[in-house]
């Protein structure tokens, strides 16, 4: 097959696509800037990646492909970039770039020949801004999409645009005009089991999810680890079980490497690229700055993934907490003392719990299950409203 013939399947392909572009676009779309010709975005599968790319240049000349794409295994990202811009295309949006062979070369030798492109590249790891060549860094920006919130849950669901704000800060009347607009707590839980994806409205969210771990572990893993087997993948399995169903959001490293027969620094590679590629995320206490840890807490990054294998509800909401926080960037860490509290977040002491939950030597307690806040209790479906 000659490049001209790939070019054109690779641009019904690009029609398809485009056609099956959602009527409602996440909001969080319309914050980010593409002013740079050169860009990379990542993010977890399934947060809107390509939609994002699609829409933002729905108007423009670009052609989409995807580097996992057997047509460009075949000819090589380079020559088929070369194809597409010798073809009069303004620009290339490349999908799940570290499928292509020597990416990083060949996004760098496009950005350089034709200097009035544009290079757009997504993936689904944060590990390609890393494992690249360090010449990308000084030619392309980066944008990373984060799990949907729960404000944007609402906005795709229901349609309505409701605002954004602090909720260490939350205006009272900004609180009722949500309260009084849509059912919140119902559609919170909704939320809560399985809306963290704008793919949640196209199939099946079980299935969706099992798809994403097997993606994840046996596809995008192996790129980013070095000598990987079959134990390894059997061991990131039994740790995706054992958080699971645990009440105790940790692992001990010790009985995992003498029960696979793995060495610590192995699996705390492993547990660092599962977290760079959205499975997992390890919470640190504040001032932990080693190379190599797991932290003082880890949950899955997406808290409904605890609704596909049997909820733990405490663990959910702090899985819920430092996820809405860690994506609106606030970074978020373990208190040394529990008996105190369970994060800080901006200098702030949080604990976490139910509706009944006493905030103990706290400066704020995060409950479930309710509506309003009061003094320093914040409803804890506020935090889906800070991005």
């Amino acid at each position: 097959m000659d490049n001209e013939e790939i070019l054109r399947q690779l641009e019904f392909i690009h029609s398809r696509k485009k056609a099956s572009l959602p009527d409602r676009l996440r909001p969080f779309y319309g914050k980010v800037s593409l002013k740079n010709r050169g860009v990379l975005v990542f993010g977890a599968r399934g947060v809107g990646k390509t939609t994002f790319l699609l829409s933002a240049f729905d108007e423009k000349n670009v052609l989409y492909l995807s580097a996992d794409n057997p047509l460009i295994a075949l000819k090589g990202l380079w020559e088929i970039g070369n194809t597409v811009f010798l073809a009069g295309y303004e620009g290339v949006i490349i999908d799940e770039v570290h499928y292509a062979k020597d990416w990083s070369i060949a996004l760098k030798s496009l950005y350089d020949a034709f200097p009035d492109k544009r290079v757009y590249a997504s993936d689904s790891s944060s590990l390609i801004l890393r494992s690249g060549i360090a010449d990308l860094s000084r030619r392309f920006s980066s944008v990373q999409i984060p799990l949907l919130s729960f404000r944007e849950y609402l906005f795709l669901k229901k349609g309505i645009d409701l605002p954004l704000f602090d909720p260490f800060q939350s205006n009272l009347a900004t609180v009722r005009e949500i309260t009084n607009t849509v059912n919140v707590l119902a559609l919170f839980r909704e939320y809560i089991k399985g809306g963290f994806r704008p793919s949640y409205l196209e199939w099946d969210y079980c299935e969706q999810v099992m798809n994403i771990l097997e993606k994840t572990l046996h596809f995008d893993i192996p790129f980013f680890v070095t000598q990987i087997s079959d134990i390894h993948f059997r061991l990131m399995n039994s740790i995706v079980g054992f958080l699971a169903t645990s009440t105790v959001p940790t692992i001990n490293v010790e009985r995992f490497c003498r029960d696979w027969g793995v060495g610590k620094r192995k699996l705390y590679e492993l547990l660092s690229v599962m977290s760079s590629t959205g499975l997992i995320r390890i919470v640190l206490k504040k001032g932990d700055y080693k190379t190599f840890s797991k932290g003082e807490k880890i949950l899955f990054a997406d808290p409904s993934f605890y609704s596909v294998f049997g909820e733990n509800i405490g663990t959910v909401r702090e899985a819920y907490v430092v996820q809405a926080f860690e994506e609106a960037k606030k970074p978020c860490f373990c208190c040394e003392d529990e008996r105190k509290g369970d994060f800080y977040v901006e200098g702030k002491r949080i604990e976490i719990g139910g509706k009944n939950k006493k905030a103990k030597d706290s400066d704020f307690v995060i409950r479930d299950d309710t509506e309003f806040p009061v003094s320093n209790v914040i409803p804890l479906w506020m935090l889906g409203f800070m991005y």
